[in-house]
């Protein structure tokens, strides 16, 4: 994801039963080029239940995520 677009990896959670939730920031357009590219490197060794990108997340939204180191 992070090699296929300027985006920054901000953190990864394993939720459980093989779930996993990545994020990254950055432009819209890297964001979403990054997304695909994780989705279809995702798809060549099991399976993508979903993907979002949220374009423009309030301001709030930002306090609940991790900070970037």
């Amino acid at each position: 994801m992070v090699k296929a677009a300027n985006v920054d990896l901000v953190g990864q959670e394993k939720i459980g039963h093989g779930l996993v939730t990545t994020m990254v920031r950055g432009d819209v357009g890297a964001v979403k080029a990054a997304v695909d590219a994780g989705v279809a490197a995702a798809e060549n060794i099991g399976e993508v239940l979903s993907s979002y990108v949220i374009p423009r997340p309030h301001t709030d939204v930002e306090k609940i995520l991790p900070q970037k180191k």
